[in-house]
């Protein structure tokens, strides 16, 4: 049995050869704080929101479907499994819509649908 060969990195074109230089990708810059510095990025007021949710219904979040900034801090909305059903596609899901400050506190939440899991959004409806 053969062992596969190792991957080969491509070497950039020098500037001795007469060709133009190559170029240089600018530096990443960390993101900027939103209203000063103890405000959260998207990441972390995404962690936030999904942690005191659980810690408040007592249930795992299975995924935040959207995050978005807000004047007072971060909105997000928050997919919980409320009731488990065999088969998966029946388990009973809600939506919370969660409001959180600028240091990423729970402000607010609210349940905004329940849905089965196997339930797909259809165009305008």
């Amino acid at each position: 049995m053969a062992t596969p060969e190792p991957a080969r990195r491509r070497r950039r074109p020098s500037s001795e050869g007469g060709g133009e230089p190559p170029a240089r990708t600018p530096p990443r810059r960390k993101a900027a704080s939103r209203k000063g510095g103890n405000a959260p990025g998207a990441a972390a007021a995404l962690r936030a929101a999904a942690e005191q949710l659980s810690e408040l219904l007592g249930r795992r979040p299975e995924s935040v479907s959207s995050l978005k900034p807000t004047d007072d801090g971060w909105e997000a909305v928050v997919e919980v499994v409320e009731l488990e059903r065999i088969p998966d596609t029946t388990s009973v899901m809600g939506s919370y819509r969660v409001a959180l400050d600028e240091e990423g506190e729970l402000i607010s939440y609210e349940r905004t649908r329940r849905y089965s899991r196997g339930m797909i959004d259809r165009p305008g409806g």
